[in-house]
């Protein structure tokens, strides 16, 4: 008997969806048992020209559709996404491995919350008026045309959202390649939007690796990159993209300090570097990895952190008791366990946690390192796993100038009860998504996105419209022309 997990079939092309078995196999494994559970196949080159030309054809006809029109769409898939919340948040706990806790109240909700907020700008894209004496300028808002999405494997339906909204709303169409690792969810979203009325072929989605992800970069039909990734993935996408003179949107890894201040409410700030460590097992890229603890509380904070950490409950991920679940894959357990050991190895002091679980599958403890130092390697890498360092610091500008001293720039918290201070150091702090008292709250209203090192542009709120549109200005001259000659 099939597993339920596996699509009816690899791909979703023009309204369907569509195979060929003539494509590398690429197994879907579940992270918390470590069996196989289903089996696509990447896109052959006949897909993805099938997918390319599909999308480039419906783009001008959904373009010409009013905005209220394309709107009621989007909402519309929100709706039916909510209603299946439940079913859609088994099949992202089996392409993930997290937590169904979880699965429940942050990934199929964050899509249709995604969905239905574009949905609802999208009648709302309007130009401006430029008076200049009797003559004026209009300007208009107007799609850039056929855009490629690339997801990562930490958040299959919300990325294909998050991406696929903004760019719908917009009037583009969309080719979105999921990662191999988690290729599951996206099909779904894909079947919603036909079934809320979108026309076939303005949402697509196919499978495959790099070298799949390399094809729909640098076809000269697309006109638009939005990646989520790695930095060293993102710099070859980018640079792929400059080639062609295509818009892009990079959003990319992190080192992210979070800074506690001796005044900061204890609870809170555990609760703060517990949601910025380890949901998601700490496979999420705006982490507040890097947690600074003013010397005042040290002790007092490590105490109540391992205290809290030690309440985890590790097991299986369909279990809504279950608060921690596996790494995704077997590869990135590897990973995260080598970093655990340079942590030991470069003298960080273990907290709690250290090692593999002793249960099935890719699970890791929920580990915190204390005494650690900026130079050390887990300080000064992303892990992408549940591995807290936390750093000691005395003053205020101290903190700020090492928070700073790293290539990312994704996000940065602080926990203090003076605002005033709060509202200075988060000023100071080169990062694009900050938190005061709080940590990795991800509202669509709010804009998403680093610098530095961490990516350019934004997705979410008004700002992710910009990224997916471009404005077109119109002289008109009320009056004679004047010339030389």
């Amino acid at each position: 008997m099939t597993h339920p997990a596996q699509p009816k079939a690899s791909h979703f092309i023009n309204g369907e969806y569509v195979e060929d078995t003539a494509g590398t196999p690429i197994p879907v494994i579940y992270a918390a048992t470590g069996e196989q559970i289903a089996t696509v196949h990447a896109a052959t080159p006949a897909i993805v020209e099938q997918a390319l030309s599909t999308a480039k054809a419906a783009q001008k006809a959904w373009a010409r559709m009013t905005g209220t029109e394309r709107g009621r769409i989007l909402r519309r898939a929100a709706d039916i996404m909510r209603a299946r919340n439940h079913d859609l948040s088994v099949l992202e706990t089996y392409d993930t491995g997290k937590p169904l806790q979880e699965t429940l109240v942050a990934d199929a909700t964050s899509g249709a919350d995604a969905l239905e907020y574009f949905g609802g700008l999208a009648a709302s894209l309007t130009g401006e008026h430029i008076p200049l004496g009797e003559d004026w300028v209009y300007t208009k808002r107007e799609a850039l045309g056929l855009c490629v999405g690339i997801g990562a494997w930490n958040y299959p339906t919300q990325i294909a959202c998050w991406k696929g909204a903004p760019a719908l709303a917009c009037g583009n169409s969309m080719v979105f390649k999921p990662s191999e690792t988690t290729p599951l969810c996206a099909l779904k979203v894909a079947e919603i939007l036909i079934e809320a009325g979108a026309p076939a072929g303005v949402f697509n989605v196919v499978q495959g690796m790099g070298e799949v992800g390399g094809a729909l970069v640098t076809d000269p039909r697309v006109d638009k990159v939005s990646l989520t990734g790695s930095v060293p993935t993102g710099k070859k996408v980018y640079a792929a993209a400059a080639e062609g003179m295509k818009h892009v949107t990079m959003e990319l890894g992190g080192k992210s300090p979070l800074i506690i201040f001796d005044d900061a409410d204890i609870d809170n700030a555990v609760g703060g570097a517990i949601n910025g460590n380890f949901y998601s097992s700490g496979q999420v890229c705006s982490n507040g990895t890097r947690v600074f603890v003013q010397k005042g509380i040290k002790e007092k904070f490590l105490a109540r952190l391992a205290e809290r950490t030690g309440n985890a409950i590790l097991g299986d991920p369909m279990d809504e008791a279950t608060s921690f679940g596996p790494m995704v894959t077997e590869n990135q357990m590897n990973i995260v366990l080598g970093y655990i050991e340079k942590g030991k190895e470069e003298g960080a002091r273990l907290i709690c946690g250290g090692k593999r679980a002793d249960m099935d599958g890719y699970f890791i403890e929920p580990t915190v390192f204390a005494d650690v130092t900026d130079d050390m390697t887990i300080a000064r890498e992303e892990i992408f796993g549940p591995v807290m360092s936390v750093l000691d610091f005395d003053t205020e500008e101290e903190v700020v100038a090492r928070a700073n001293d790293t290539e990312f720039g994704l996000s940065a918290g602080v926990f203090t009860k003076d605002f005033t201070r709060a509202h200075r150091v988060i000023g100071n702090l080169e990062a694009g998504s900050c938190f005061i008292n709080s940590y990795n709250d991800a509202p669509v209203e709010a804009p998403f996105g680093g610098v530095k090192a961490s990516g350019v542009g934004r997705e979410n709120s008004k700002e992710a419209i910009k990224h997916f549109s471009q404005v077109k200005s119109v002289y008109v001259r009320m009056g004679d022309v004047e010339a030389a000659f």
